[in-house]
């Protein structure tokens, strides 16, 4: 399988991120996944609207599995990341784009505020 210099580009900046930087990328994933999911559904392409949705469903339960519940904030963010799964489930079954809406806004905050703290931190 021949590697796209895209795709190389890519590969490179995923393992050269700090963990914070990939924390950041991913959020902004999970977004466009869902917003493409959104578009789908308005062009009835189900299969596309799956595959986004399951793309979304992965992040998150990716972000909730590296987290250390020794912390409040953890624990906080488990039970967010939680609603926002069952979200996407409502979103991919029933067709549900408010649903698929509101994931969104909560995605957008939690990466504006990461990305604020990580400026802070530099």
């Amino acid at each position: 399988m021949m590697v796209q210099p895209q795709d190389s580009y890519l590969i490179t900046k995923v393992q050269t991120s700090s963990p914070g930087e990939l924390t950041l990328m991913l959020y902004s994933g999970c977004i466009r996944f869902i917003k493409q999911a959104t578009v789908c559904i308005e062009k009835h392409d189900f299969e596309g609207k799956h595959l986004n949705f399951v793309k979304a469903q992965n992040i998150i339960e990716e972000l909730h599995s590296t987290l250390n519940m020794e912390y409040e904030i953890s624990q906080q963010l488990s039970s967010l990341y939680l609603y926002m799964n069952e979200l996407l489930m409502k979103a991919n079954t029933k067709l549900d784009v408010e649903a698929a809406d509101n994931c969104v806004q909560l995605l957008t905050e939690l990466r504006d505020t990461w990305s604020e703290a990580m400026k802070t931190l530099k």
